[in-house]
């Protein structure tokens, strides 16, 4: 069965950072494949679109540059922010304005997502809101476990459910 709209899909994969030699960002193995749905829109467009057509049992390798990814990094995702917008209560949690933290935040509008402190000052925090992959080559190395039909159960929720891994 090929890979193709709405099929479950189970890889294993290696993730580097700027060349197939390069950090290891990511290890997915057998014991615990990535599975999704594709072509439902939870992977990167370019990430599926190598793999489509694919047969279980097929191994792959590709690139993802930065635009085909997560984007150039941009300066103009790092604000200076005040300290006492990190405060609960009037009090600031020990532990968390550190260098090298994910902080989850939370915009007027409900919106959710990550900070990264990389620097502390006396009254204020510079928080780089990138994604941590942003700017960055991403390298894939794998191989297509698994290819079978989504049920309409998972293709009403939109994701694969446990109990069908194969």
């Amino acid at each position: 069965m090929k890979i193709e709209q709405n099929k479950v899909v189970s890889l294993t994969y290696d993730l580097r950072k700027e060349s197939h030699e390069g950090e290891m960002i990511e290890s997915v193995n057998t014991d615990r494949p990535l599975q999704f749905i594709f072509g439902m829109g939870m992977m990167l467009q370019k990430f599926e679109s190598n793999l489509q057509g694919m047969e279980e049992g097929a191994d792959f390798q590709f690139e993802l540059k930065p635009e085909e990814s997560y984007g150039e990094y941009s300066a103009d995702n790092v604000f200076e922010l005040p300290k006492q917008n990190f405060e609960i209560d009037g009090k600031i949690e020990d532990g968390i304005l550190e260098v090298g933290n994910l902080i989850p935040l939370q915009d007027q509008q409900g919106n959710q997502f990550e900070g990264l402190v990389t620097e502390v000052k006396e009254e204020t925090v510079i928080m780089d809101f990138n994604h941590p992959m942003a700017g960055k080559s991403l390298f894939f190395t794998g191989k297509v476990v698994g290819v079978r039909e989504a049920t309409a159960e998972e293709l009403d929720h939109g994701h694969v459910h446990d109990g069908h891994q194969h």
